[in-house]
């Protein structure tokens, strides 16, 4: 049991040390924007950011409403849901029927099985199906797990991230930007 309090990694060592300041408020942003976070910031623009209220695949679609999305999911540590979901579009772009069968096993080890390192939230029967699609992988082989898991993160998560303080304190310092 010791052996699982033991970070194996810097993902685990940051998953570990969110425990200890768990807030859904930046006041930074640039820990949470890709690439070079201080231009990015300075970048986006009040229209950009308020426009991810529109729609989750709006949200979805935009880099650093991905980006912000994800830091907020951290705060409530089911950022499972999203890291299954960017794989699933991820693997749909594969080409090669060679790494198509172990992407398709990564991912079912990783996020469908019982007791998966990541394991999302999805009923047994979709679970069931996704483990029979993925013994013969096809680009759809994770059409209904991925559609359950957005499904789920589209009513759940995205209406807590719109009323987080994360999201209003992004949309207040592109606003102050302007003043």
């Amino acid at each position: 049991m010791a052996a699982l309090l033991i970070p194996r990694s810097r993902g685990m060592r940051t998953r570990l040390g969110c425990l200890s300041h768990k807030s859904d408020s930046y006041n930074d942003f640039t820990a949470i924007l890709p690439d070079k976070p201080n231009r990015a910031l300075k970048r986006l623009s009040t229209e950009e950011a308020t426009r991810w209220a529109d729609s989750f695949d709006v949200l979805l679609s935009h880099k650093y409403g991905l980006a912000a999305f994800r830091a907020f999911l951290k705060t409530e540590f089911s950022e499972e849901n999203l890291e299954f979901w960017l794989a699933c579009e991820d693997f749909k772009k594969t080409r090669s029927a060679a790494k198509l069968a172990s992407k398709a096993q990564r991912i079912f080890e990783e996020f469908i099985d019982v007791q998966a390192p990541r394991e999302v939230n999805i009923d047994f029967q979709t679970r069931e199906l996704t483990r029979r699609n993925v013994q013969e992988p096809s680009l759809s082989c994770f059409d209904q797990a991925q559609g359950k898991v957005h499904s789920l993160m589209e009513k759940d998560s995205y209406p807590r991230f719109l009323r987080s303080k994360i999201y209003t304190d992004l949309l207040s310092q592109t606003q102050r930007r302007l003043s």
